[in-house]
């Protein structure tokens, strides 16, 4: 693909404007560990929950999505929207208590949570196990995906490109996001976030207006995939078309991802009860009432805005590629589309919003892989008592190790599929997510059940994958087992002393059933009261997202009866919810 002066000059703009963030916070970033990491708990609501939505925006994206639906079709995607209940119940009944927490990291929930030598081994292991192998994972996943983008644009008919030209490649990429992200912490990371955000929104719209119009409109595209392929028609289905001869997505499949994926996994982004970089940047936020609406923001837009652009590319790319589900990673579809159809001065603007998805994602990862080896391992285990200054510089240092192991990573990975990379890490962390959100609101669990439940769902992934191949059912069965594991564990271990049940039920107060031992001998503590009403708002929550996915989808598609229903739904749903909050106490949400 011919990139032209116009185009050049939009990517070399769009490179300058990012750098020039992040020195201009550089000073602001070095002031200590908290404005390295968490911008000095000073974010408001909309540019933390932005960021967020950008931070799961990256280059891999869109080429996993391409890849869902070549396979599943459409209602392949349910891979990831099944995790907007376990997000919305993240809103709702967690948001506030990690900003009530003040903790930097997740991981240091664990000393609050638990106490002794097992509470101290779990956050140092999962420091390290999380920044060093899981974080490089995904950087690698992310980056492999970048370059596939290039491989198949900008060096498509490049003969060479391969062995060192990767090596190169990679490391030029990981560089242009290291330097801003090292320089800046997350003050840059943020603001960079925002702007990128905006970028590849609308880089991608275009390039979707544009396919449109290349195959004669909506009805000539719906019409060209389904000649392309047997059962084509069910490409276009938001649910899966069970009664079909042979279904795109087994019932089976549809089932484990609604109904078990969404609570029993851990999965970078939609964890649940929150985690990650989700938990960065709620306790980024200004105050409780900040962390609620930023997380709200972050799952409504992160599944009602930006899916579209991706879907119609993937639909387009299965009516302009007949052998693409034939294809090792179908994904390459999306790039593959860029080729063929962007013009000139848009490849560049299509190039730069790819760059923009890659950057707000990897600069997420380099900022938060660094805050867990600073915070949870170096100042709390190697060099307690560091001042901001000594913190600072080791942040930086963090920063370019994490960097440095993405990129040993992306080499390793860069044959494989982004949408088999997301349900290998899904199936690996299968178990462990009903703990991370029991533990809020049950006194009984203990740091020995987390222990068990990360160590059991590594041994029976690994005994699991040897004998099933699909990713989905290894991910029912490690989570069986894995549960089973740690709840014998709970029971057999003994319960966290008093003194730390008391610690955490005072600062961070839980309410519900769950505590009612800890909170008799605390009769002054003010817990919250409204847990059935919050799990009720988290419902309605959920129902906008999955009246307004398919709402959005049928005015694109023209059927505007579905779609005034739909919306109408999806309109009540939100009148409901906002009632709902007023009941739990919405003036009161402030820290």
């Amino acid at each position: 693909m011919h990139l032209t002066l116009i185009d050049w000059g939009i990517i070399v703009a769009y490179f300058a404007v990012s750098l020039g963030v992040g020195l201009y916070y550089r000073d602001r970033a070095s002031r200590s560990m908290a404005d390295y990491f968490i911008s000095g708990r000073a974010l408001p609501w909309w540019l933390a929950g932005t960021s967020m939505v950008a931070t799961t925006f990256a280059a891999d994206t869109p080429l996993a999505v391409q890849g869902l639906v070549a396979k599943n079709g459409l209602a392949g995607n349910w891979f990831w929207w099944a995790f907007a209940l376990g997000g919305m119940i993240t809103v709702f009944l967690y948001a506030r208590l990690w900003r009530r927490a003040e903790v930097v990291t997740d991981v240091e929930l664990v000393e609050l949570r638990y106490g002794g030598k097992p509470a101290a081994f779990l956050r140092g292991f999962r420091a390290l196990y999380i920044s060093l192998l899981v974080n490089s994972i995904i950087i690698g996943w992310v980056t492999v995906a970048m370059l596939k983008v290039l491989k198949y644009t900008v060096f498509a008919e490049t003969a060479a490109m391969s062995g060192s030209w990767d090596w190169w490649l990679i490391v030029a990429m990981l560089l242009m996001v290291g330097v801003y992200s090292t320089l800046s912490g997350l003050w840059g990371v943020v603001w960079t976030d925002f702007l990128q955000f905006g970028v590849a929104m609308f880089g991608f719209i275009v390039l979707a207006v544009i396919a449109v119009a290349r195959l004669g409109g909506m009805d000539a595209m719906q019409a060209q995939v389904a000649a392309n392929f047997p059962g084509g028609d069910q490409v276009f289905s938001f649910l899966p078309d069970f009664s079909a001869e042979n279904p795109w997505m087994p019932i089976d499949i549809f089932l484990i991802m609604l109904f078990i994926q969404w609570w029993a996994t851990w999965y970078p982004g939609a964890e649940p009860g929150g985690g990650g970089y989700i938990v960065q940047r709620m306790a980024s936020a200004k105050d409780e009432r900040h962390s609620l609406l930023a997380t709200l923001w972050f799952q409504i837009a992160h599944y009602t805005v930006r899916p579209w652009p991706w879907l119609i590319l993937s639909f387009a790319a299965l009516a302009m590629f007949p052998n693409l589900r034939s294809l090792p990673d179908p994904g390459v579809g999306m790039p593959m589309i860029i080729r063929e159809i962007a013009p000139v001065g848009i490849r560049g603007l299509i190039l730069v919003a790819f760059f923009a998805a890659f950057m707000s994602t990897i600069a997420t990862q380099i900022n938060w892989g660094a805050s867990y080896l600073v915070n949870d391992f170096y100042a709390r285990f190697i060099r307690p008592g560091s001042d901001d200054r000594q913190l600072t510089r080791m942040s930086r240092l963090a920063s370019v190790l994490v960097l440095t192991l993405g990129g040993i990573a992306t080499w390793l990975m860069r044959d494989f599929s982004v949408d088999q990379a997301w349900k290998f890490l899904a199936a690996l962390g299968a178990g462990t997510g009903a703990v991370f959100m029991l533990r809020w609101y049950w006194w009984r669990i203990n740091a020995w059940t987390e222990i068990v439940a990360m160590v059991a769902s590594l041994v029976f992934f690994v005994i699991v994958a040897e004998v099933v191949e699909r990713n989905e059912y290894r991910m029912a069965i490690v989570a069986a087992l894995t549960i089973a594991a740690w709840l014998i564990a709970t029971f057999v271990t003994k319960p966290e002393s008093p003194e730390i049940l008391q610690r955490f039920y005072r600062k961070v107060r839980p309410g519900g059933p769950g505590w009612k031992p800890v909170a008799a001998a605390a009769p002054d503590v003010s817990a919250d009261r409204n847990l059935g009403t919050s799990i009720l708002a988290a419902l309605f929550a959920t129902g906008i997202v999955y009246l307004t996915l398919p709402g959005v989808g049928h005015i694109i598609f023209g059927h505007w009866l579905a779609a005034a229903a739909t919306l109408a739904g999806a309109a009540l749903c939100a009148v409901i919810m906002v009632a709902l909050l007023k009941r739990i106490g919405w003036a009161t949400i402030v820290h």
